[in-house]
């Protein structure tokens, strides 16, 4: 009898999400009664605002929104996006510019796929967002990381890409607000790296999920608003989901140039064709409507983000930079490892993250997720009584 054909060997050497692992795990415990407390999931534990929920009600009650939709995105939505970019990116672009996707993952993916040709690098600052280099490899590219650690506040200067750059060299993966970091590059920082990648000829693809989530009177400045002019050579990312605490609508978005965005599209009709109906007149709602609560969520994130930095801060042998975007610390805890805690010697942060889970019961993602070993993320999405307790945990477990 003749053996069964091979699975995908593309799909085979993707990761599962590091994140939404150590996440599961937790639930799992948590499930099964143990007091786990989780600093792994970029979720805000806020409601989505109510006017949000409202507009998605009524969008039930009219029928022409059970049908098959335009699958780059309803009008009304495309507009609404063309109008952010304009106000928070500095770019001005056409509602025919922006396709409407499956959250921000599916823009990210799709981004790859229209400008990653096979064996093309894509320079990939480290630490990154865990999907990153597997997307990359899905579009036959190979991702190229540049590390920048805590010293650097975990931002890239063009010296270092420039001496990771080949002939190879397509395309810039370019984070700010960082997810994991929390990092903001400064205008001017931007806007080297933007001439840069123009003179070049580098395609920038950019994540800006998190532009509206800054702190201490920082703006995370557009890459494309800092350098005009790369605008035919840069596909930005966004989405609803972490500054309206919109995480399970999956409504997201890729805006870029119009011969770029009608390969997405193209890519987009035969993959998933139009997302949800509802969800998109909520993200519409979400964009044009009044910006209280989610500016009352940015105030709970500063809060929150002072709170576990300062807290931090008081272990001995962990390094805090301060984040100045998103909602996530990444400490540098190389101080921790080849250290003996409770007759465990943990020599990587993956074995400290073990660690940490099953000695005081707290889940954090592991800097191997991210790029090189030595480091921990924690988000500071959750509520404010649970995340001092976890850190107070972590405290006496390293005291």
């Amino acid at each position: 009898m003749t053996s069964r054909a091979p699975l995908s060997r593309k799909l085979s050497a993707i990761a599962e999400s590091a994140t939404l692992k150590v996440d599961a795990k937790a639930k799992a415990l948590q499930a099964a009664g143990r007091p786990v407390i989780s600093y792994a999931a970029g979720e805000p534990d806020f409601a989505t605002p109510s006017f949000i929920v409202d507009a998605a009600a009524k969008a039930l009650q009219d029928p022409k929104n059970y049908r098959y939709t335009p699958a780059a995105g309803l009008p009304v939505l495309r507009e609404a996006i063309a109008a952010k970019t304009l106000r928070d990116s500095g770019l001005e672009v056409a509602p025919s510019q922006v396709i409407v996707t499956n959250g921000g993952k599916q823009s990210v993916y799709q981004a790859f796929q229209t400008v990653v040709n096979p064996g093309d690098e894509v320079l990939l600052p480290a630490p990154y967002w865990t999907t990153y280099p597997e997307a990359i490899a899905l579009a036959d590219g190979t991702p190229v990381e540049v590390f920048a650690g805590a010293d650097q506040d975990y931002k890239v200067t063009v010296a270092q890409l420039e001496a990771a750059r080949t002939d190879k060299t397509t395309v810039l993966v370019f984070v700010s607000p960082s997810n994991p970091t929390g990092s903001v590059y400064t205008p001017e920082e931007t806007a080297e790296i933007g001439r840069w990648a123009l003179e070049h000829g580098i395609w920038v693809i950019t994540d800006e999920i998190y532009q509206n989530l800054t702190y201490e009177g920082v703006r995370a400045v557009s890459i494309v608003e800092a350098v005009p002019e790369l605008a035919g050579q840069t596909i930005l990312v966004n989405g609803v989901a972490k500054t309206y605490a919109m995480t399970g609508w999956r409504v997201g978005w890729m805006v870029g140039p119009a011969d770029a965005m009608k390969l997405a599209g193209n890519l987009q009709s035969h993959l998933s064709s139009n997302v949800n109906n509802v969800a998109q007149l909520a993200a519409a709602a979400a964009l044009n409507g009044p910006q209280d609560e989610a500016e009352q969520f940015r105030l709970a994130f500063d809060r929150r983000r002072k709170l576990i930095v300062s807290e931090l801060s008081k272990i001995d042998g962990v390094e805090v930079p301060n984040p100045l975007g998103a909602f996530y610390v990444y400490p540098d805890v190389q101080g921790l490892l080849n250290r003996t805690w409770e007759g465990v010697t943990p020599t990587t942060s993956l074995e400290l993250a073990d660690l940490i889970l099953e000695k005081a019961e707290v889940a954090v993602v592991p800097g191997e997720a991210f790029g090189p070993s030595g480091y921990l993320r924690l988000s500071y999405a959750l509520g404010d009584d649970q995340l001092l307790e976890g850190v107070q945990r972590l405290q006496r477990l390293f005291a």
